[in-house]
């Protein structure tokens, strides 16, 4: 009886890539996908061999070819990812016009309050805005991904706790809350990215009926 396949041994990355090689990998795979890749999953692209110093320098060279181009390689909440530069847009949408979804004023307070004061209880958001909040308010941020039940308060009735997502703040093209903007400024930042995000949509969908690669934004 002959003997199990084994399953081929990927060689080591010191063996088979030169820097430039590495960085056409690495530039490839963010190029094509749609979510912020984290270093331990781009590292599984060299089979986990690329030290955290080596794929980080080599990133930062990638963001400075990418430098003077109309997008950009960014890193966020989520990891690194290509981006749009928001100066493109405008042109972009006379090729695919987008309507982006628009957030009612009570979603878009409910969000600013679970931003900035975070973790929150849906009676703490209540005091805050002084009317109710209704349950299809938060299922909208949730379905979105952008926050998400963290607990429960200990007090009685234990209320369930509210905590914004790696995706809002990916999202946004931010790193951690300490970037939020000024409170006055995130209604604003959501339409621009909501905006953004419709055109990477679009994009994306064309690329899935061509052929030919579409860049990623």
């Amino acid at each position: 009886m002959s003997s199990p396949l084994k399953p081929a041994q990927l060689p080591s990355v010191f063996d088979s890539l030169n820097p430039e090689k590495t960085k056409r990998v690495l530039e490839t795979a963010l190029l094509i996908s749609q979510d912020p890749l984290p270093l331990n999953e781009l590292k599984k692209l060299f089979n986990n061999e690329l030290n955290t110093s080596i794929l980080n320098n080599l990133l930062e060279e990638l963001r400075e070819k990418w430098a003077d181009s109309g997008i950009e390689l960014v890193t966020v909440a989520g990891g690194w990812r290509f981006h749009t530069r928001p100066e493109m847009l405008p042109f972009l949408n006379r090729l695919n016009p987008q309507k982006p979804p628009r957030y009612s004023r009570a979603v878009l307070e409910t969000l600013t309050i679970i931003a900035y004061r975070q973790p929150v209880t849906r009676g703490d958001i209540e005091e805050i805005r002084g009317v109710t909040v209704s349950s299809p308010i938060l299922k909208t941020l949730e379905a979105r991904g952008w926050i998400d039940a963290i607990g429960h308060r200990n007090v009685p009735g234990r209320p369930t706790l509210y905590a914004t997502t790696v995706k809002f703040l990916s999202d946004l093209n931010l790193r951690s809350l300490e970037e939020l903007p000024p409170l006055e400024e995130l209604g604003s930042l959501v339409e621009t990215q909501e905006k953004n995000e419709a055109q990477e949509s679009n994009e994306a969908q064309e690329s899935n009926e061509t052929p030919l690669i579409t860049l990623v934004p």
